[in-house]
């Protein structure tokens, strides 16, 4: 137990008077002075609520302050708390609570959390974080374990879109059932109705559409990869031939369609790019994971994300900065919106950051200074909150401590005009917890509210308060408004990350921020951006003061002040926005969120025409070719200016590229065999396929076999020149050693050179030797119903044995059942689960080598029986609709079933996993089919 903490009397005998002092404006009522009763409830209740923190045992230390207040007062000794505060809002449920589990992913950790009955939602074992939704009564329990280091309430997040008009939050958002339909709806149309494309303004504005005919350079080469809330429209944006395949992490495509826009855009400028999705939105430490994933799984050479997480560390590199570090520093391209948080040039910002002023004035009790907004102009401890802009706004109180280890315990109080506390965030910082403090404004805002910040114990320290989407606004002749410069915080404050602020393409963005302001600016549209364009109103300003380095130490010794640090000059580069795409919703699409992709598919272009281009070359590149505007030369709104894509592909000598790349081989053995067997010669046709932007000149191909015994002949040849999307092809002859083991492949390594930056390229390819078995065995599963986990990442894995085969030569795989119906709850079909577009399946094999079966396909249809997947189906499951339900037949699995071949004999496993809420099902029956090879004389 901590000792108590005795009060200060010194600082209680000043604290009415103090309070006093402030003129905090109240209705006319009748009896005493209203700025005094404003001052007494402040004074009450705060303390009221340190005595609350001063009482917590080491384990209530470890949960966030609305959980401990909602623990607290489910109890009969809360209804005190209850009436000492009485306006005090936690935004937790009674029964159920999203929480965000820190210090450990373990799978006894999980075990214990199924126990207590919650339901997991996310899983990052790489960060040590579970997201779950536990039982209010389950968080102490939770908390009391050593493997626990902190709880809190699932930490938000929110795009950088810019609403055209204010979100209503009362208003019927169409439940999950009504959006599948309405997808598939928009599908169907576009399919039957061939529209005109949709291309945005800012390819005209950023000059890409002339800098693609000019360098004739296309994307081609390059991956870009996007990270938002979701990409439902996928389908209806590739029916209607908006968008192109998109490989998509599996179980990774989220909810909502910024994601789909945000595409559509980085399609619209490098139509030839390869495109990459995930979704950011499952927790902080999953997109940390995603970002990762996209780099070094997906193999994404740049990655655009529109996404910020409140607790992003304003003075270090939080976990999902580190991310961005971890795959820049492997050479990828990133870039993050800039943020809709306003700037101070604008007066459309609430963000204020500075050395903590000691006031004097006692707040509360038991302990606590508050904090001097005013400085050296007098005395003021309340930020006033703009009544125009204060509903529902996190509000973020970070300090300059290192992340997980701050000793100096700061508070965050949010309070009315009358001095009642409507939130309040007192989290204990004793050396191993965060410096982070954040509340939430009431859903319907509020007039003349004001925050106060309180030192309840430490040194101090540098402080960031920001209110985001919000300002601070003056109320008259009485709180003055203190505001400055810093809004960019989190990843895309990261050093190599590029912060992209906004600026309208074409028409100006529709409505004023708050009543009265000055107009918003428009674009050049169909013209070019140029010294005259303007950033938008509400695009955040930089820099960004950085304390410590990622690993918490200090960037300047002894220095954590004002002075301290280093400054980040961000943001780094404006874009379009407000432009045209074809996602049901974005038609209009403003906000830093819309300029961010089309950075991203500029530098694509870069790229593209100037393969193997250092990062640091593409940086210099797109900083020294951008447009100055605002401000003369870098400034805090619009960075280094805005992109103009002819200047800087000028700028680097791009020039089309051509991509010439081994197609898959044919091999027939020369004694005129169907089979290639051990000791057999054959003769191998590999194609050769130019799909860059250039004619690929002087392009020879040497194929060579890593396996042990084979030999190739000739080792190279020569195929001459290929034109941009032309095939060559040549034959070599391959000889198998006699005694190559029956069904093991003979793997072919093909290096093509030609004359290009993208050279050489290579593939590799697996030649079966022998002969496949006709003979089919089956392995079925034979056990109960099992349950699939609604939205729970760790879904369900059943393995099966599988014995006597060998190597394998062909793996089919079979969801089976005995009858096919939609029927919620259906026995008779082998999965019967709502909403099959939500489900991922994997299999994996004895050698680890894995196949997705079948991942975000089926939208709102129902249920799966008697379905086959066989690489040589003539239909792909990533086709399926929801008027295909039940779903049954030969499909194509979404991963080629014959990356799973090999040794067969083991223990097999299905892997079932559901993605998004609102769902039901079972695993019932599936079986795996298995063929080897023949022996000789068999």
């Amino acid at each position: 137990m901590r000792a108590p903490i005795r009060p200060n009397r010194r600082l209680l005998a000043a604290c009415t008077g103090v309070l006093l002092s402030l003129s905090i404006v109240t209705p006319a009522v009748a009896g005493p002075d209203p700025a005094s009763r404003a001052a007494d409830n402040a004074a009450a209740q705060i303390s009221a609520l340190q005595e609350l923190k001063r009482s917590q045992t080491p384990v209530e230390a470890k949960l966030d302050t609305t959980l401990l207040v909602a623990k607290r007062g489910a109890e009969a000794a809360g209804r005190g708390l209850r009436a000492a505060v009485p306006a005090l809002q936690t935004g937790v449920p009674a029964d159920k609570v999203t929480v965000d589990i820190r210090g450990s992913a373990s799978p006894d950790l999980l075990g214990h959390l199924r126990k207590a009955g919650a339901e997991i939602r996310a899983v990052s074992e790489h960060y040590g974080s579970v997201r779950a939704e536990i039982p209010v009564s389950a968080i102490e329990s939770i908390a009391a374990r050593k493997d626990v280091k902190f709880v809190e309430p699932a930490v938000g997040a929110m795009t950088a879109r810019q609403l055209a008009t204010p979100a209503d939050d009362k208003a019927k958002k169409p439940g999950k059932d009504d959006k599948a339909k309405q997808v598939a709806e928009r599908t169907r149309q576009a399919l039957s109705v061939k529209a005109e494309p949709v291309v945005s303004e800012g390819d005209r504005a950023h000059n890409a559409d002339k800098a693609r005919q000019q360098f004739g350079v296309t994307g081609v080469g390059v991956k870009i990869c996007a990270l938002s809330d979701g990409i439902d429209s996928l389908a209806a944006s590739q029916a209607a031939g908006e968008l192109p395949a998109v490989d998509v992490l599996p179980g990774e495509a989220g909810s909502g369609d910024e994601g789909t826009a945000m595409l559509e855009i980085i399609h619209d400028l490098a139509p030839n790019a390869r495109l990459g999705y995930a979704t950011a939105f499952r927790s902080d430490a999953s997109f940390a994971d995603n970002i990762r994933k996209l780099r070094f799984d997906a193999k994404c050479d740049i990655i655009v994300d529109d996404v910020i997480y409140f607790k992003e560390s304003v003075f270090q590199d939080w976990i999902i900065a580190q991310a961005v570090n971890d795959v820049t520093a492997d050479g990828a391209l990133y870039f993050s919106s800039a943020g809709n948080e306003g700037n101070v040039g604008d007066g459309t910002s609430a963000h204020w950051e500075g050395d903590f002023v000691d006031s004097g004035l006692a707040v509360g009790k038991w302990a606590g200074t508050a904090h001097n907004f005013a400085g050296a102009n007098g005395v003021q401890i309340y930020q006033p909150i703009s009544d125009a802009s204060s509903r529902n706004i996190p509000v973020l109180l970070n300090w300059s401590d290192p992340i997980g280890a701050s000793a100096n315990d700061y508070d965050l109080y949010l309070l009315d005009r009358n001095g009642n506390v409507v939130s309040a965030s007192q989290n204990f910082q004793d050396g191993t917890q965060d410096p982070y403090e954040r509340v939430q404004t009431p859903l319907a805002g509020g007039t003349g509210l004001r925050l106060a910040i309180v030192k309840f114990k430490g040194e101090n320290r540098y402080l960031s308060l920001s209110a985001l989407r919000s300002r601070f606004k003056d109320t008259a002749g009485v709180l003055t408004a203190y505001t400055t410069p810093g809004e960019i915080f989190g990843h895309a404050a990261a050093k190599n990350a590029f912060a992209v602020a906004a600026a309208p393409a074409a028409d100006a963005f529709g409505r004023d921020l708050e009543p009265g302001d000055p107009a918003n600016p428009a674009g050049p549209f169909p013209g070019s951006f140029g010294p005259g364009s303007q950033v938008e109103r509400f695009t955040s300003d930089g820099p960004r003061r950085i304390i410590y380095h990622a690993d918490g130490t200090q960037i300047t010794p002894g220095n954590v002040s004002s002075t301290g640090g280093e400054v980040r000059q961000k943001p780094d580069l404006t874009a379009a926005d407000g432009v045209a795409t074809t996602v049901p919703g974005f038609e209009r699409f403003y906000g830093t969120s819309a300029a961010a992709p089309h950075a991203a598919a500029i530098a694509g272009l870069v790229l593209s025409g100037n393969p193997g281009l250092a990062p640091a070359d593409v940086r210099e590149a797109l900083m020294n070719t951008s447009v100055d505007i605002a401000q003369a030369g870098f400034d805090n709104r619009a960075g280094a200016g805005i992109l103009v894509a002819d200047r800087v592909l000028g700028y680097t000598g791009a020039s089309p590229q051509p991509l010439a790349k081994a197609q898959a081989p044919t091999v027939r053995a020369n004694d005129g065999g169907n089979f290639l067997d051990p000791g057999d010669t054959a003769t191998v046709t590999l194609p050769v396929t130019n799909r860059g932007d250039g004619l690929a000149a002087s392009t020879s191909v040497v194929l060579t076999s890593p396996t042990a015994g084979v030999t190739i002949s000739p080792r190279s040849k020569y195929y001459g020149s290929i034109d941009k999307g032309q095939t060559a092809v040549n034959n070599f002859t391959l000889t198998v050693p006699a005694g190559h083991p029956l069904g093991t492949p003979v793997v072919l390594d093909a290096k093509v050179t030609f004359a290009g930056s993208q050279s050489p390229t290579t593939a590799r390819f697996p030649v079966k030797i022998g002969q496949p078995s006709t003979v089919v065995h089956d392995f079925a599963y034979t056990g109960g119903p099992l349950a699939i986990p609604d939205n729970d990442p760790t879904g369900v894995t059943v393995p099966v044995e599988v014995s006597g085969i060998g190597p394998a030569s062909r793996v089919t795989f079979s969801i089976d059942g005995t009858q096919c119906t939609t029927d919620q709850g259906a026995t008779g079909v082998g999965i019967d689960h709502t909403f099959v577009g939500d489900l991922v399946g994997t299999l994996r094999s004895p050698t680890g080598a894995t196949a997705t079966l079948f991942s975000g396909n089926g939208s709102n249809g129902n249920n799966m029986c008697k379905v086959v997947f066989d690489d040589t189906a003539a239909q792909a499951f990533r086709g399926v609709v929801a008027d295909q339900a039940p779903y049954t037949g030969s499909w194509r699995p979404n991963q080629p079933l014959e990356g799973v071949l090999g040794a067969a004999d083991g223990t097999w496993t299905l892997h079932l996993r559901d993605t998004a809420g609102q769902d039901t099902g079972s695993l019932r029956a599936f079986s795996l089919h298995v063929s080897g090879f023949v022996t000789a004389g068999s």
